[in-house]
């Protein structure tokens, strides 16, 4: 592992991460990163545990879509397990699926069966029930040494200060878009009803509540239509 290198390398990537225009562009950046970066990496992808329902993002190859899919369906693997465990497993390394995994004996060879050689995973964030893992996938059993495991988690630790900061950016662009949009429904109301600021925003909470639909979505019916 030629260390020099790879830090040139990171450093750029933690640059090309900040710079990414939205959530959905740094997630396949990070994943993009770890083919490229990691040794022995030949796809990547994002598994979101919700519960027990698993969601894909950015994957590079139809492999890791197939992968999670697995887990969901057979209730079991290695981010089932840092989700269920009180302090969440940081890393895991499975060197060889040729070999019997006694831990996760319906996903181990289903996997191996689908193409998995060897795999790593690396937690990203945990957020009330849900969890987040960069997960790394090579056809070839043992591809992965305790060097691709270092250069691995040293991109996921990147990989997690970038995602968090696209999704606040995120978050912030759509409070202010939600602002603006119930700030125009307000006026609205006010001008065709004559209504007060306090009056207008409070037929717009009453709606949504009654109705069980978001204030957003209940601004914007009344911007696109000019009343409920």
């Amino acid at each position: 592992m030629d260390w020099a290198r790879f830090a040139q390398q990171m450093a750029a990537m933690a640059r090309d991460l900040l710079a990414q225009a939205s959530v959905d562009d740094t997630l396949r950046r990070i994943t993009a990163s770890a083919t490229e970066l990691v040794e022995g990496c030949d796809a990547a992808g994002i598994l979101v545990l919700h519960g027990k329902d698993v969601e894909t993002l950015a994957p590079t190859h139809q492999l890791v879509v197939d992968s999670d899919r697995l887990q969901e369906r057979v209730r079991e693997g290695p981010c089932f397990d840092a989700a269920r465990s009180s302090l969440g497993a940081q890393v895991f390394r499975i060197a060889d699926f040729s070999r019997e995994q006694p831990r996760w004996p319906a996903y181990a060879p289903r996997a191996h069966r689908l193409g998995v050689g060897s795999m790593m995973g690396f937690l990203l964030f945990t957020e009330d029930t849900d969890l987040g893992a960069l997960n790394l996938y090579s056809h070839e059993p043992g591809a992965f040494t305790e060097a691709s495991e270092l250069a691995g988690w040293l991109l996921a630790s990147h990989a997690a200060v970038a995602l968090s900061s696209a999704r606040t950016h995120a978050q912030m662009e759509q409070a202010v878009s939600t602002r603006h949009v119930i700030g125009e429904a307000m006026g609205i109301l006010m001008g065709s009803h004559h209504l007060t600021e306090e009056q207008a925003f409070d037929v717009l909470r009453r709606y949504s509540q009654e109705n069980n639909v978001k204030l957003r979505e209940v601004a914007r019916r009344v911007c696109e239509g000019g009343s409920l």
